[in-house]
């Protein structure tokens, strides 16, 4: 109703049409990326970085970036929870005693216990476990499902009337009550078709695109509901596709049809002036109530236990060192209790904001920031042609991910550059802090993968059937016997290739026959080292022999590849005094 008063029909469907089309993109590769292998808890952030995709640095920051996203959710939905609340059993304004169920005192420190007492309830079923959250919410869902059938039929079964709003609901005084109108779709009612924005009454603020937008794609935030719990499913590979495509098409499929039905039978004074109206037109009015609040409710609790896995996973492995080490106990039966009870705290913090609107903006950028990289992860594993990204779900192409990345980057700076901007900014703080300050790792890069990738593409571009001597250049291979008194030779070797090829060559002189096993493994990461230590751009290239000429030989022969071999053998002066540190 928020949405089609506002904005307008027309603009409304392109606004769902927008919102699916961007998370539709993400799911495509959520559903790959889960289906590639066990997933363990953490969701999205399991996805990146547990699932080794993005590496430590890029994959904590995002799972800060979406702990972040939760948490905020959660509030705005315990919020959004308030404000319901208050409607129908708050004390109007300028009222010292309530009449009837009007008994709840208004204030802004009243709604933050409201707040406190909710989420105190969703902490308690979180603090239980997976299990009951898993039975709470398909409770829930039982609920909303039969409240959304009575609310589609009231559409056609209630008779036209005339709907009061002002008075105690909105903050306007008694000698201002107006009337909204619903009729039912049969009959002439002066339909929304194009946009037509006005004041928020809940914050005084006046609505644009853009704010209607950030306050409806958070009713599109739940596709990651099932991959958050991930840990918890017995076969997350075969669950998250499943449930999440078909919670996408049943939402979209709903959202619209109220659209249609409220465009017809509802004026744009009721929809603006009156966010609980449904409660008004229905054939059952309490269960509406019920409806909204077990909708909410349920929404409250999936970012909260959402929040606290991903916290879970981002403290076990570490990234953080030991500010995150008493999120890592759990009890008994494996819930991480000192996860959920920070991210609690966390989300108590954010409810001091005080109203539902007032956090959208923030809410969205940081889901469409996460969603961006999901696709990002997804896009690069399917760029680097990673022999272990191999997922059982294929819909989805490099194109789906590149609209994916465009389509959040896109209606973040629209819905609120200077979010957008901080944001990104945030993220690159703690990229810049993962990368300098977290204990090194033994994950894998897809850089490297990329790099790999690209590399091998052109060497093979590389002909040396087109070689021209005016584009000749040294390459070089130089034969090093001791390291540590060869580094001029190194320098000045390196300054004559003229960005060609350069190889570090060096000859141990003894027979592999005899030996136990190869001494050259254990030199290559020193040899390595020592190349980072001058900065030089080199590679290194060992081997066994029986004499120096023989492995100078090999080396020749074996360095380098396709287009690119050294052409340019350099010897230092020779010199059979004993080497000395």
């Amino acid at each position: 109703g928020f949405v089609v008063g506002h904005a307008g029909l027309y603009q409304a469907l392109a606004m769902f049409a927008v919102a699916y089309f961007i998370i539709g993109m993400t799911v495509l590769s959520v559903c790959a990326i889960a289906t590639n292998g066990a997933l363990d808890a953490g969701g999205a952030y399991c996805i990146l970085c547990c699932g080794r995709a993005l590496g430590p640095e890029f994959g904590g920051s995002i799972g800060i970036m979406f702990f972040l996203a939760n948490v905020c959710g959660s509030a705005l939905y315990v919020l959004g929870l308030v404000e319901a609340v208050v409607d129908s059993f708050g004390i109007p304004p300028g009222q010292k005693a309530g009449t009837g169920v009007h008994v709840l005192p208004q204030s802004y420190w009243y709604e933050l216990l409201y707040g406190t007492v909710l989420l105190a309830l969703c902490l308690l079923v979180c603090l239980v476990g997976a299990s009951i959250y898993a039975k709470a919410t398909f409770l829930i869902f039982l609920i909303v499902a039969g409240v959304l059938g009575t609310i589609l039929v009231s559409f056609f079964a209630t008779r036209p009337i005339g709907v009061p709003w002002g008075g105690f609901s909105h903050g306007l005084g008694m000698g201002t009550l107006r009337r909204g109108s619903h009729t039912s779709p049969s009959q002439p009612v002066p339909v929304c078709l194009a946009g037509g924005y006005g004041v928020d009454y809940t914050t005084g603020q006046m609505m644009s695109f853009s704010s209607v937008f950030a306050v409806m794609f958070n009713g599109c935030t739940g596709i990651m509901a099932g991959s958050n719990m991930s840990g918890d499913l017995k076969r997350p590979s075969y669950s998250i596709p499943r449930g999440t495509i078909s919670a996408v098409l049943f939402t979209y499929l709903v959202y619209n049809l109220l659209a249609f039905l409220m465009c017809a039978t509802c004026n744009r004074t009721l929809l603006q002036k009156d966010y609980g109206f449904l409660r008004d037109i229905s054939i059952f009015p309490p269960l509406v109530t019920v409806g909204i609040y077990a909708a909410t409710l349920s929404a409250a609790m999936s970012n909260l236990i959402g929040a606290s896995r991903i916290l879970y996973a981002l403290a076990r492995d570490d990234l953080f060192g030991r500010a995150l080490a008493l999120a890592k106990k759990t009890s008994a039966s494996g819930n991480p209790v000192m996860a959920v009870i920070l991210s609690w705290l966390v989300v108590q913090l954010v409810l001091f904001s005080g109203k539902l609107n007032t956090i959208a903006g923030v809410v969205t950028t940081f889901f469409l920031l996460v969603y961006a990289t999901v696709n990002l992860a997804c896009l690069a594993l399917e760029w680097a042609s990673a022999p272990n990204f191999r997922p059982t779900f294929r819909y989805f192409t490099w194109h789906t991910c590149l609209l994916g990345i465009a389509g959040c980057c896109v209606m973040m700076f629209l819905i609120s550059p200077v979010s957008a901007s901080a944001s990104l900014g945030f993220l690159l703080l703690l990229l810049l802090a993962l990368h300098y300050l977290s204990p090194s790792s033994t994950w894998g890069y897809i850089s490297q993968a990329l790099i790999f990738h690209q590399v091998r593409k052109y060497l093979l571009m590389l002909d040396v059937r087109k070689d021209h001597v005016k584009f000749w250049r040294p390459q070089m291979l130089l034969m090093v016997q001791n390291p540590r008194g060869s580094t001029r030779l190194i320098d000045f070797v390196n300054d004559l290739k003229k960005s060609g090829l350069y190889v570090l060559g060096h000859v141990e002189l003894q027979d592999l026959d005899t030996l136990p096993s190869d001494p050259l493994q254990p030199q290559q990461d020193s040899w390595l080292s020592l190349v980072d230590k001058l900065n030089v751009k080199a590679f290194v290239s060992l081997t066994l022999a029986p004499s120096v000429r023989h492995g100078v030989r090999q080396l020749l022969f074996t360095s380098g590849l396709g287009g690119m071999r050294p052409n340019t053998l350099v010897l230092g002066f020779y010199d059979d005094a004993a080497p000395q540190d």
